[in-house]
């Protein structure tokens, strides 16, 4: 059985006892997670897909270690034009074991209020409001006028 799980906002496809390496997530080591956002299940070949999510899914998994991951170079050149920068960059990761895909637990729905007495009527019955006349913008103004261009003389001919 595999399902493919969203977690940290990448998507992964899991089975059980498998080790996955995610971007870094708050809980420490050693601690318990559970991902409920499974998006397609896999059981013998009997194929479910949620939309976007199905329901009553979790992947329960313990978390091993936190790390970061190997370096990557990001070069950057403009040629002949003695442009070269060059940027590491190590990301921050969290190894995770999955240890189990089953039926999530039931959340508990939060207990209605109860509705309070409903008054007469009449007296919560709202009076339409007056309407008030619409303001009225002021005039645009017009925009300024344009000076014309000064002349310039004309240059003198000389004969020589």
């Amino acid at each position: 059985m595999y399902a493919i799980v969203e977690i940290a906002g990448h998507q992964y496809k899991v089975e059980k006892d498998q080790q996955v390496f995610v971007n870094r997530l708050d809980v420490e080591e050693g601690k318990k997670v559970t991902f409920d956002r499974v998006l397609l299940t896999d059981k013998d070949g009997d194929v479910a897909v949620g939309a976007p999510a199905i329901d009553g899914l979790a992947v329960h998994a313990v978390v091993e270690r936190h790390l970061k991951g190997d370096k990557v170079l990001v070069f950057k050149k403009k040629r002949r034009k003695g442009y070269r920068k060059l940027n590491g960059f190590r990301a921050s990761l969290t190894e995770i074991k999955i240890t189990d895909i089953k039926k999530a637990a039931a959340k508990k729905a939060a207990p209605k209020k109860e509705a309070a007495p409903k008054a007469d009527a009449a007296d919560t019955a709202k009076k339409p409001a007056a309407k008030k006349p619409a303001a009225k913008k002021p005039a645009a103004k017009k925009p300024a006028a344009k000076k014309p261009a000064a002349k310039k003389p004309a240059a003198k001919k000389t004969e020589e």
